[in-house]
């Protein structure tokens, strides 16, 4: 049994990489990085616009005051890593997963997502408003206070995930099924809310929200 419902395409990664050495002296805009690893690494204070990372893993690599605006990531795989308040604001993100990654706080404001992957990460507080997502699942994630407001969601999944508090004002969410997260105190609006799939406590948990009173 497939455990996730939404058909979502691999990363297709070469099996033979080489490692890839990532400094502020070779990070500059445009730059791109592609068939390799990156791994048991501190990446520190970098800063670069439309970097791009093709066909390359991520391994045990920690994230720290990392600014990568557009940057463009496709065939991309982040296993154990800490990617807690990175910038990739407007990234474009395609085949990619996040495995069992802390990504407390992680911009992805208005963000291209396709067929990506977040597999039992901490996203708490993270922020994908104005992100546009097609095949994308959410599977056993932390996402307490997460921000998904204006977002387009298309076969977007979340399974068995904590989303407490977080905030989906102005995106439809048609389809979506949360009857396996918990969604107390999420925020939506009356519109947001038709055809969304939920349990018969979860539909009075959101009546609430929206003022409703139910005899």
């Amino acid at each position: 049994m497939e455990k996730n419902k939404t058909k979502i395409a691999k990363p297709k990664i070469n099996d033979d990489l080489d490692s890839i050495y990532i400094s502020r002296e070779n990070v500059i805009d445009e730059v791109m990085f592609s068939s390799g690893i990156i791994s048991e690494c501190s990446l520190e204070n970098l800063q670069g616009n439309r970097v791009e990372f093709k066909q390359v893993i991520f391994k045990n690599v920690i994230f720290n005051n990392i600014t990568f605006r557009n940057i463009d990531l496709t065939d991309v795989k982040f296993q154990n890593c800490d990617l807690s308040n990175v910038d990739f604001i407007e990234a474009s993100v395609y085949r990619v997963e996040f495995i069992n990654c802390k990504i407390i706080g992680i911009n992805l404001s208005e963000a291209t997502l396709r067929d990506v992957i977040f597999d039992n990460c901490n996203g708490e507080y993270a922020f994908f408003s104005h992100s546009n997502c097609k095949q994308v699942a959410f599977l056993q994630c932390q996402l307490r206070s997460a921000d998904f407001q204006n977002s387009m969601f298309s076969k977007v999944e979340f399974k068995e995930s904590n989303l407490l508090m977080a905030q989906m004002n102005f995106t439809k969410l048609k389809g979506i099924d949360f009857t396996s997260c918990e969604i107390e105190g999420i925020g939506v609006n009356i519109a947001d809310v038709n055809g969304v799939i939920v349990t018969p406590m979860q539909a009075i948990s959101i009546s609430s929200i929206l003022g409703l009173i139910i005899k």
